[in-house]
């Protein structure tokens, strides 16, 4: 893809599979972050407070670039910087491997499992997924400039969503407006919801603005909060946290492909005009709770139009203009095109490509070979059971030994993303950084965890800088660049007084 970065953030859930478990989901997540960073010696932990909510010790960054920490009590993965559908796809797999490593390597297979959904079906609870683009600082980021974003996003679900047995239901979500904090009832196509059968997306219900600067409680269709991680004279990082965690290569890789070429459309002025869409939260909620899937929009204008219709506006444009582009954008353009054209259809046609369609054809055969209707309570099991990360328990993985799914990886590419950096990015030059502190540590027989108590740690990292105790800060700046040998530089510069130097 041409001049962007992407990165993904994955929060998982854990199922504890005892009636009175010896231990809280908490305690096994903590001890899960710990195995991976002072027992596989993964990467190095943080040793300073990163916020008020990440204390020394709450996770760190890895020796792929990446990161792995805990947030509200979620085990949470983020990958390095991607240039690439083939890096992001790997870089997101790698976390669910380096995790489903962890619990193999504990013992803990019939104990606990990691789910990459987005839902607790148990309390309703929402944990998110989000996607990360950079722009430049150009990118009109206005509400009159994101309308057709907007319209992409609540319409692109048809095949991103991971899909999901019931809903949240009515809930009253917390809006602000003119500094007045008001309830807001989310509601669905006047069903029950607790009533509804099946819907595409997990997180539709969970969405209650256009635009919010917060990720909690106010989740918005676009996150407005301006966050580069990078130089904040070039850049602006879009942070969406709508769509679901995707299992599915294929559909990990078409979501953030889409994505990019529509950013690409509204950089380059070449967005479809005239698609904006009446109220977007309603509708993102309308378009997952459609049983007929007809998926009908109502613009601003007053027309009415399907989301399949409005993607392929979409898709016309892009590929007007970005046809030949380079390779990756020719197999987005034309897998775009080929599922546009399967969702016409029946879904079993998207089986292994798109996550609901998938759930949905397993469900469905469930219920056919037992009997049972959509209240049988072993279809929410069913449900989780697909994004177990155990692929002796997931039913996607499942799906690919019968040969259902399209691989956009192997295996061997996604067990070298979990130790080494994408070799086109900022990541590689971090990557480097953390290998040194590993090594340094090694050389001297150091357990890094045990410098978390001193006043000035021996080291600061962040995405984009880091500090050597001592030392002037190095910052990166640029996540186009690798920095490799600048941070070797560095190293030779600073390794007579760094304490943890080889």
């Amino acid at each position: 893809m041409q001049n962007r970065i992407f990165g993904l953030e994955t929060e998982y859930g854990l199922l504890v599979h005892q009636d009175r478990p010896d231990h809280s989901p908490t305690w096994f997540v903590h001890k899960l972050r710990d195995h991976i960073f002072h027992v596989q010696r993964r990467g190095v932990i943080d040793l300073h407070q990163r916020g008020y909510d990440e204390p020394p010790g709450n996770g760190g960054f890895l020796t792929n670039a990446g990161r792995i920490y805990l947030d509200m009590g979620h085990l949470e993965y983020a990958t390095p910087e991607c240039e690439s559908l083939a890096d992001v796809v790997a870089s997101d797999r790698a976390g669910d491997r380096v995790l489903q490593q962890a619990i193999d390597e504990l013992g803990w297979n019939d104990t606990v499992s990691l789910i990459k959904n987005n839902i607790d079906h148990e309390t309703g609870a929402t944990f998110g997924c989000h996607e990360n683009y950079l722009v430049t600082r150009q990118f009109p980021f206005t509400m009159r400039g994101l309308a057709p974003l907007v319209t992409f996003l609540v319409t692109r679900q048809i095949f991103t969503g991971a899909g999901r047995v019931g809903s949240a239901g009515i809930q009253e979500a917390w809006v602000q407006m003119d500094r007045l904090i008001v309830p807001r009832s989310v509601v669905g196509l006047g069903r029950d919801a607790g009533q509804l059968p099946f819907q595409i997306s997990q997180r539709a219900d969970h969405i209650v603005n256009d635009f919010f600067e917060w990720v909690q409680q106010n989740r918005a269709i676009i996150n407005t909060r301006d966050e580069p991680l990078a130089d904040p004279n070039q850049y602006r990082r879009i942070h969406l946290l709508l769509g679901d965690s995707n299992i599915a290569e294929f559909a990990t890789a078409l979501k953030f492909g889409t994505t990019g070429l529509v950013l690409q459309l509204i950089e380059d002025g070449y967005a479809p005009s005239g698609l904006e869409i009446d109220d977007p939260v309603e509708c993102l909620q309308e378009i997952s709770h459609d049983q007929d899937r007809r998926w009908l929009v109502r613009l601003r204008s007053g027309d009415t139009i399907s989301a399949i219709d409005i993607q392929e506006q979409f898709l016309a444009a892009a590929l007007d203009h970005y046809t030949g582009q380079d390779e990756e954008t020719d197999w987005v353009l034309a897998e775009w095109e080929t599922v546009l054209r399967d969702l016409r259809g029946e879904h079993t046609a998207l089986v292994g490509r798109v996550d609901w369609a998938s759930k949905l054809w397993l469900l469905e055969t469930y219920r056919e070979s037992e009997r049972v209707g959509w209240d049988d309570p072993m279809l929410k099991s069913l449900d989780l059971e697909y994004h177990n990360l155990h692929p002796e328990k997931s039913l996607y993985h499942g799906l690919i030994q019968e040969g259902r799914v399209p691989r956009l990886t192997t295996d061997s590419f996604i067990e070298s993303a979990a130790d080494h950096a994408p070799r086109n990015t900022r990541a590689l030059g971090r990557g480097e950084l953390v290998k040194y502190l590993l090594a340094g540590a090694s050389s001297q027989g150091e357990d890094l965890s045990a410098q978390e108590e001193q006043f000035v740690p021996p080291y600061i990292i962040n995405w984009s800088i880091f500090k050597l105790r001592g030392h002037p800060p190095f910052p990166m700046p640029d996540p186009f660049k690798t920095y490799v040998r600048d941070v070797r530089a560095h190293f030779q510069r600073e390794s007579s007084d760094f304490p943890l130097a080889p």
